[in-house]
């Protein structure tokens, strides 16, 4: 994999773990996650007044991208509020990257090294590991709603690499993707049953909206333009090692311990990080 959009998903992950870190903090799950959506906003108006438009091949993928975004953050949403981060958290960050990668092989002709896949696996094992305490104590909806969660993530990462790579303007095609995005999810948040959002996130959320306007839009900018030089689950794989990251976080500036399974899953994850650079 080429050194530059190695380090540019690397950097885009210690940006996801970033702002995830704030996000897991947050009391009210639905203004955490409402909060990051809206603040995509901004950034994503200027970007469109800036950048060429996308091509007109790449609309249906916008469409399409926007759907999936819209599911994704609902399931993710159910899963924060049914279950333990903990839990869930590994769950759905390790199901996308397998996604991406069986659908990437077995329907879209992708080719990759037996090591680069075999890299692959060993991260997401890695990344189940960190919950593996916590599963056996856990009931269904806190398997069940992560796991569709990371059936999105594989699919919005899909959709908006493909689309990204037809539109000849990767920053542009997701902007308009998150603008659209984030005008309709309050509705979609009204419509099932969460009352007043938006005066929630304007007096609880101002801190996660800007983390929404500057580390989550950054974060995943970088990973689609990456999206566009590499295969992509080979970028999703690497982006998931967000988690690792936010071990460190965790353990360094929020003094949280760190046991044998944690050093064990950051060995496997380092392990397959390594693989995927050098195959």
């Amino acid at each position: 994999m080429d050194g530059i959009v190695f380090a540019v998903v690397l950097v885009a992950a210690l940006l996801h773990a970033t702002w995830n870190g704030f996000v897991k903090n947050h009391n009210d799950k639905t203004v955490a996650v409402t909060g990051i959506v809206l603040g995509h906003a901004p950034l994503s108006l200027l970007a469109i007044l800036y950048f060429p438009a996308p091509s007109t091949d790449s609309y249906i993928f916008i469409i399409i991208s926007i759907f999936i975004h819209q599911g994704y953050q609902w399931f993710l949403l159910r899963s924060y509020q049914v279950g333990d981060l903990t839990k869930v958290y590994p769950i759905a960050r390790g199901t996308g990257p397998l996604i991406t990668t069986f659908i990437s092989i077995l329907f879209l002709g992708v080719v990759l090294d037996k090591f680069v896949i075999f890299s692959i696996l060993l991260l997401c094992f890695g990344i189940f590991l960190l919950g593996a305490n916590n599963y056996k104590q856990s009931n269904l909806n806190e398997i069940k709603y992560p796991l569709i969660t990371g059936i999105f993530i594989g699919s919005y990462s899909l959709i908006d690499g493909y689309g990204a790579r037809i539109s000849e303007s990767a920053i542009s095609f997701m902007s308009w993707s998150f603008l659209i995005n984030a005008l309709i999810f309050p509705f979609v948040l009204g419509i099932i049953g969460e009352k007043k959002v938006l005066q929630r996130v304007y007096n609880e959320g101002k801190k996660i909206f800007i983390y929404g306007v500057t580390l989550s839009y950054a974060s995943y900018a970088l990973v689609v333009w990456a999206f566009t030089k590499a295969p992509i689950p080979v970028v999703t794989s690497l982006r998931e090692t967000s988690i690792l990251l936010s071990i460190f976080i965790g353990y360094f500036l929020l003094k949280e311990k760190m046991n044998l399974l944690k050093i064990s899953s950051i060995v496997i994850i380092l392990i397959g990080v390594i693989g995927i650079k050098l195959f």
